[in-house]
């Protein structure tokens, strides 16, 4: 019987090969302590999901300190939370599987309850959505600016000492490095702003920080990889065409991989073409194999998840499918009982090391789950 190609072993770059091409995406869990450091809950919950994966993808944490987007968010924008870090890279590791920081700033996506200094690329509102209200943020001096490249930079180091085996920068969902792409919130008329040249500046200017960071202070091989939207639904916002620009100066930067995320992995069209070739589809051929890529958008099922590989990906990002089922791949293998679970209940909560914060947010949010 021919395997599965989601059990196939994957070479994702400097001496990583990966046991499979599942991997656990970076999922906020809201379960950190107050004070920024990594809780007992969460660790459990990577504990619990990590035993046959190929990659473990943390959810997000925030390089400065008001950089952060979510309520009980871990922090890695100080030494102070190293040691929490490095119990997190522990819990991520207990199933033999690599383990990525994934770090960002939120921008303007963050909110007032969280910080009360927000800041974007320019003063432009972001959507209001379930986590965060919709604000004028502060524009960044050319300094501020500067220092958040740094910050980056710092954040990466922190993640090196940890354990971690590489750092994914969040380029998506409208945080500050999308924030400084797109030319609907990025307004700058100075080198950070205007041009496609100068609005893929501060992306990049990252990307070198991250990139000096690993040289001087990584031992072992240290991957980084990019997560990265590809397009916005503003009449002038990212369109695929400018995106794909940015992809290539990333290539030639040295990102080991390009996490694209998408509202739906299989069927996602872009915003200016919604009947044309699939967004996957198009990626694929324009990376034509000089990186590998990874797709994340409702791959809920192995069939979802085989059919994404089948279309040339090559690794798939289970989010929501892992939360509910915390032994995901067995139902690759053949191994699990019963069958693959699509909705949630209360009283699955403690069997599947579900943190209290985050099953509050699912129950109060739409089109999470099918809650039973």
């Amino acid at each position: 019987m021919k395997q599965n190609p989601l059990l196939e072993r994957f070479p994702l770059g400097k001496g990583v090969t990966l046991r499979n091409r599942i991997v656990m995406a970076p999922m906020t869990t809201w379960a950190g302590n107050d004070d920024g450091t990594v809780s007992h809950e969460e660790e459990a919950y990577y504990r619990r999901r990590v035993q046959d994966i190929g990659l473990v993808i943390t959810g997000c944490t925030h390089v400065q300190e008001n950089g952060i987007g979510f309520t009980g968010e871990f922090a890695a924008y100080d030494d102070k939370f190293i040691p929490g870090l490095k119990r997190l890279v522990i819990a991520a590791k207990s199933g033999g599987a690599p383990a990525i920081l994934q770090i960002f700033h939120a921008g303007v996506k963050t909110s007032p309850e969280l910080v009360s200094d927000i800041v974007a690329a320019s003063a432009i509102p972001g959507d209001a959505g379930p986590f965060a209200p919709s604000v004028t943020p502060r524009e960044l001096t050319c300094t501020e600016v500067e220092t958040v490249i740094q910050d980056f930079g710092k954040a990466t180091r922190r993640a090196i000492e940890a354990g971690f085996d590489g750092v994914e920068l969040h380029g998506a969902h409208g945080f500050l490095l999308q924030n400084f792409f797109s030319p609907h919130s990025n307004r700058r008329e100075d080198q950070w702003g205007g041009s496609l040249k100068n609005r893929m500046r501060f992306p990049l200017s990252v990307i070198e920080s991250v990139r000096k960071t690993i040289a001087e202070h990584a031992t072992n091989p240290f991957l980084m990889g990019y997560r990265i939207s590809l397009d916005e639904h503003y009449e002038d916002g990212l369109r695929i065409d400018e995106s794909l620009h940015l992809v290539d100066r990333l290539v030639d930067e040295g990102i080991d991989y390009l996490h694209v995320s998408l509202g739906n992995a299989l069927e996602a069209r872009p915003v200016d073409a919604p009947n044309g070739p699939k967004v996957i589809e198009i990626v694929r051929d324009h990376l034509a194999g000089r990186i590998p890529l990874i797709v994340a958008g409702q791959l809920r099922t192995p069939e979802q998840a085989e059919d994404a590989v089948k279309a040339g990906v090559s690794l798939t990002a289970v989010g929501q499918g892992m939360i509910m089922n915390p032994d995901w791949v067995k139902f690759v293998d053949g191994k699990a009982e019963g069958k693959i679970a699509l909705n949630i209940a209360a009283s699955d909560v403690e069997q599947l090391a579900i943190p209290q914060k985050l099953w509050r947010v699912i129950e109060d949010t739409t089109g999470w789950f099918n809650i039973r």
